[in-house]
């Protein structure tokens, strides 16, 4: 293996606290000359400010070492929808991380949206502000979604994400929402090219079995699963497919990797 894909929340941290044993790994992990990616759906904070407060708690990382779903998603954007109005409906400010999308309020249907962006759900998520998405979905925008995580691991125990909510827009609307953030595929490709490296020699540590792990061994990566954060049996015994390994935490991946003696 070259390189290892992580996800944060809930597999290095919990409520941004560091999770026993994962900062000494991933020092262990570094050592060995492994490059490290973190791969997060997270859509609060920006790659740097999860940055600052990562190595705060003693990471070895920076900025550079993290592709976030906002990140990608100014991205795929860029690409597809050059100078687009995106009404953004989000949780949290990520607009350093979002470039040059020009962003609309999706309460504001006086002005039309040509996409609309569901990011990471809280308080945002009133009824004016999605009944607002669904009005300008009605008038023919695309929809885009950052990811598809139904709820996320806090130190008060799970809470519901925009997962939910994406589900009850599409069928409202009858639209498919394009993905940019895990599970999609390009979210792994983007990952891995950061690095060079090739799907076969990179491993993904995540604690959702669909969207972490088996959506990174659909693209070719070895998938190894965590029992921390949102990790719940009842959806592991129900999944889609069955992970490549299944580690008790991220304490446990150098031993996976052959590092640890």
């Amino acid at each position: 293996m070259r390189a290892v894909l992580i996800d944060i929340d809930g597999v290095l941290t919990v409520s941004w606290e560091p999770l026993p044993g994962a900062v000494e790994a991933l020092r262990e992990i570094r050592a060995a000359g492994l490059a490290v990616v973190l791969v997060t759906n997270t859509t609060s904070r920006t790659r740097a400010s999860i940055a600052a407060t990562l190595e705060d708690a003693g990471f070895p990382v920076t900025a550079q070492d993290i592709l976030t779903a906002p990140a990608a998603t100014a991205a795929y954007l860029a690409e597809h929808w050059p100078g687009a109005r995106c009404a953004v409906l989000n949780s949290g400010d990520v607009r350093e991380d979002l470039g040059e999308v020009r962003l609309l309020d999706p309460r504001d249907t006086r002005t039309a949206a040509d996409v609309v962006v569901v990011g990471g759900a809280g308080p945002e998520f009133d009824y004016a502000a999605l009944d607002g998405a669904f009005g300008h979905l009605q008038r023919g925008a695309r929809l885009v979604a950052m990811h598809r995580n139904l709820y996320w691991r806090t130190a008060e125990g799970l809470r519901l994400d925009s997962g939910a909510f994406l589900a009850g827009l599409e069928q409202a609307a009858r639209v498919e929402a394009e993905v940019t953030g895990k599970p999609s595929p390009a979210f792994f490709e983007a990952a891995l090219a950061r690095v060079g490296a090739g799907a076969d020699e990179a491993v993904m540590v995540g604690d959702d079995i669909e969207s972490d792990v088996l959506a990174a061994q659909r693209a070719g990566v070895t998938g190894v699963l965590v029992r921390t954060g949102k990790y719940l049996p009842e959806t592991h015994h129900a999944a889609s497919g069955t992970p490549d390994h299944v580690i008790d935490s991220f304490a446990d991946l150098p031993a996976l990797l052959g590092l640890s003696r």
